[in-house]
């Protein structure tokens, strides 16, 4: 009040500076509206370029029957305004009369007659961005969508729009339930989700439009009390302390509401995809952090980026590789082979112990993961930046390989957890996609982009992460928003965000459990139960057949299995074939004479192998 009271001279000044202006303007609107020139002026030039006198005539005659009684009308206004002001002025009137008159007037013509950007009082303060959601409210935002759809039937009935539910009370903000109009789906809406918030006047992450359950015309939208990016997200409750069960929730992320939406690794498999500055590492580190954090867990990682995003996690690791050189995808595929043979191996072990009823539901349980010696206990694959694998020799095998491990280790305590950066066919086969159950997709691009890593229709459904900027915060962007699908309602979440000095907090923690627990890997060593070892370039020009350029893959098969039968017994030419082919190896059709006809199989050619062998010790000797 005191803030007003010393400027009210300013404030006086400016009414009686805008007043005359406004009284102006309200003259010329009346004489305006009394015109009835509004709208049919526009009509009548489209006529008359038309040449069409016949609608210009019926249009300035509807135009001059509507004149006549706003003319009447506004001669009544004005005369009754005129007698009032000279009763006023001149008339015998209590001066209390006149200060009120003016208190009322003055400020009214003021107001019309101020320039748009120049209000007339100051503003204390500037107070949070903040508006209650009415009917009205939500009405008018909708209609700003400019869909057809919506306009149109509002137009012919304005409850086009329903809600089936009272507009009420959500955590720090509030929801509204929406059915739109027949035909138009909530996808529509959410896809235009900048425009929503403009209707609304609200920044674009204080507005959070998503599906609601019931039918595909029924929106949920929930507006906060503050931007989102305003909003305090709580610290991940496992920074002060605690241990994680895998085989039970644990905190990962909040929703815009800020309630903590709980993951789980057990029996799931993970897929994570997002543009550059999305968010999408720190996200899947943070469930290589909770699974260190479990003692029993076995963890495995390759980071394909180079950057050293996981290495804080290296001492905690049976395996870690960080780049994406020959070396690291030449590992990382090899890791791969060697889950599928673990898989192999553990499902023998479940197949004892379900005979032994310790295992009821032919899977791993938290029991058998718990005994020493089982062989059972969970094993986390992180594999981040997928794609520089896929897309290097090794892919077409490796992506097979993972595949099969998608579908079998589930059950087998094998949880696989993969990020990447381009979900496309070759950087991500679809066998994989179509396995994963959980999945979350951060800021992408394009519709291709967010049904590759979410699933088929998902963005017509209006899940989508398109809507979503890449960036920190702090500069305008989203990152760590993304569409979780697989883990309760499909929608929007932000992971809960672990800086690198915080992560090296929290292993080493989990150092001390798992040093406790006897779980601690050796310090520089990296250790796999594995198959024995095998070069197959060199074997196979070990046993090559003198005096032949080309071989069929049947015929060293053969060779190979009588020099190494713990290797090769049991291998098939197509696995021959895709062994060769990681390095670079030809195999096409041979042809042999045999009982006077030609007979064709596939095999390599002796140069080929040569070649291949040369070209990897070249590499080796420049590294």
């Amino acid at each position: 009040m005191e803030f007003h009271a010393v400027r009210f001279p300013k404030y006086a000044a400016k009414v009686l500076v805008f007043a005359p202006v406004g009284a102006a303007r309200l003259v010329v609107r009346l004489l305006r509206w009394a015109s009835a020139e509004d709208g049919n002026w526009d009509l009548r030039q489209a006529a008359a370029q038309r040449g069409d006198a016949d609608t210009w005539m019926k249009l300035d005659a509807r135009r001059q029957r509507q004149a006549k009684w706003r003319w009447s009308l506004a001669a009544g206004v004005g005369a009754v305004a005129a007698a009032g002001g000279m009763v006023l002025v001149f008339g015998d009137a209590p001066w209390w009369w006149r200060a009120a008159a003016l208190a009322v007037g003055l400020p009214v013509l003021a107001r019309a007659g101020r320039p748009a950007d120049r209000p007339i009082t100051d503003r204390v303060s500037q107070g949070k961005t903040y508006r209650k959601l009415t009917a009205d409210l939500v009405r008018r935002a909708l209609m700003s969508l400019q869909l057809a759809g919506i306009n149109s039937a509002v137009a012919k009935d304005p409850g086009a729009i329903s809600f089936p539910v009272e507009i009420h009370r959500d955590g720090p903000g509030h929801l509204a339930i929406v059915d739109l109009p027949y035909g138009v789906e909530a996808a529509d809406v959410i896809a235009r989700r900048g425009r929503l918030a403009s209707g609304l006047r609200l920044p674009l992450d204080q507005v959070w439009p998503e599906p609601a359950p019931g039918h595909t015309g029924r929106l949920a939208l929930w507006v906060g009390h503050e931007p989102a990016s305003q909003m305090r997200q709580p610290s991940w409750p496992l920074l002060k302390g605690g241990q994680v069960d895998v085989f039970k929730p644990f905190p990962f992320a909040t929703t815009p509401r800020m309630n903590v939406v709980d993951a789980s690794l057990m029996y799931r498999n993970w897929l994570f995809g997002g543009q550059p500055g999305s968010g999408k590492t720190f996200a899947l580190r943070l469930l290589a952090l909770a699974a260190a954090l479990d003692p029993r867990a076995e963890l495995r990682i390759y980071e394909m980026k180079g950057v050293g995003d996981f290495k804080a996690l290296a001492p905690v690791c049976a395996e870690y590789g960080n780049g994406f050189d020959d070396d690291t995808l030449t590992g990382c595929a090899q890791l791969i082979e060697w889950l599928y043979e673990e898989c192999q191996r553990r499902s023998k072990r479940i197949d004892h112990y379900a005979a032994a009823g310790k295992a009821p539901e032919n899977k791993v349980t938290p029991e058998l993961a718990s005994l020493k010696g089982s062989g059972l206990h969970p094993l986390v694959v992180c594999l981040d930046e997928l794609q520089e694998l896929m897309l290097s020799p090794h892919g077409r095998r490796a992506g097979e390989i993972l595949e099969k491990v998608i579908k079998l280790g589930r059950a087998l305590g094998v949880v696989l957890i993969i990020g990447t950066q381009i979900p496309d066919k070759d950087s991500l086969p679809t066998g994989i996609t179509r396995n994963v159950n959980t999945r979350f997709c951060l800021s992408v691009a394009d519709q291709t982009a967010n049904d590759m890593i979410l699933g088929t229709s998902q963005y017509k459904l209006g899940h989508r992460a398109t809507v979503f900027k890449p960036g920190p915060p702090t500069e305008g962007g989203e990152a760590g928003w993304g569409i979780l699908r697989g883990i309760g309602e499909t929608g929007a979440r932000c992971s809960f965000y672990v800086d690198s000095d915080q992560a090296a907090r929290i292993i080493d923690r989990a150092v001390t459990l798992r040093r406790d627990a006897g779980t601690l890997p050796a310090e520089g060593t990296q250790t796999r139960e594995t198959s024995p070892a095998y070069d197959v370039l060199a074997d196979v020009a070990t046993v090559w057949p003198a005096g032949e350029d080309a071989a069929w893959n049947e015929t060293l098969l053969e060779l190979l299995a009588e020099m190494r039968p713990e290797v090769y017994a049991g291998w098939k030419p197509a696995q021959l074939t895709s062994a060769l082919s990681t390095h670079g190896v030809k195999v096409g059709q041979v042809g042999r004479r045999i009982d006077g006809k030609t007979v064709n199989r596939r095999g390599p050619h002796r140069a080929d192998i040569t070649t291949a062998i040369t070209d990897r010790n070249h590499k080796r000797s420049a590294e």
